[in-house]
């Protein structure tokens, strides 16, 4: 049997990237997973990719009147969730002297307040035995400079999955965050205006992360699992560092 055999997923940010890695892997091993996101032909070519057992829907997840459209629409089909997965985010770079109140709050709205109401809308589907996996970064715990904002939403996430890991105890819902580093995806192609400054920012972070490579999606996708499995059923409140060093030494 597979790991997630008959499991109901919902995975925000799951068109590209690290979302859809997870979208792919869950689907691997038996779960039904539900994605969603803003454009839509992102969307139809995730479910292509993902192939069967999945339902795309078109929504914002800043949006709290389309997290309650999300939420019906799963409870119409499956009737319940097992697990969440808050994928959705974003990266921009700002120092403090470039920062912007509209930077700031961009930042904030996706990566830190879009996930607490995630939560909010799908924890009364969810049962007894599930998992909620937040996508953090190894940025949390690190100072780095330029990232001002998107290692304090970070952080944000991590303290989250203490309060919830306390608040769901009598509910039988585990919460734990997955921090990945840094990895190879388009949310890195965003930080750079051309191949060479994306180079140039692949080479800083090589510098700094002790197996001297980036990650892959895959590697996050095979960490998620593991967090929303019976695999780690003794875990939660906790981090899953899978950052390749970066945030350990």
């Amino acid at each position: 049997m597979s790991t997630l055999t008959d499991k109901i997923a919902v995975i925000s940010g799951g068109t590209t990237g690290i979302g859809l890695a997870i979208a792919q892997r869950f689907v691997a091993e038996g779960a039904h997973v539900f994605i969603f996101g803003r454009r839509q032909a992102q969307l139809d070519e995730a479910a292509k990719l993902i192939g069967r057992n999945v339902t795309a829907i078109q929504a914002d997840v800043t949006n709290v009147d389309d997290l309650d459209r999300v939420a019906a629409l799963v409870k119409k089909e499956k009737g319940i969730v097992d697990i969440v997965v808050s994928n959705a985010g974003l990266t921009e770079q700002a120092s403090i002297d470039t920062l912007t109140p509209e930077h700031f709050d961009k930042t904030f709205n996706l990566n830190a307040r879009a996930p607490v109401f995630l939560v909010q809308k799908l924890l009364p589907l969810m049962t007894g035995g599930g998992s909620i996996v937040l996508v953090s970064s190894a940025m949390h715990g690190m100072g780095i400079p330029g990232h001002t904002a998107y290692a304090a939403t970070k952080a944000a996430l991590r303290s989250y999955a203490r309060t919830w890991a306390a608040e769901f105890k009598d509910r039988g819902i585990r919460v734990n965050t997955l921090s990945p580093g840094v990895t190879d995806t388009p949310i890195l192609d965003s930080q750079a205006k051309s191949p060479e400054e994306r180079e140039a920012l692949v080479r800083m972070y090589l510098n700094m992360i002790p197996l001297g490579r980036l990650a892959r999606a895959d590697e996050m996708a095979s960490a998620a699992l593991f967090l929303a499995s019976v695999q780690s059923s003794y875990m939660t409140g906790a981090d899953l560092m899978d950052d390749g060093g970066v945030g350990q030494v």
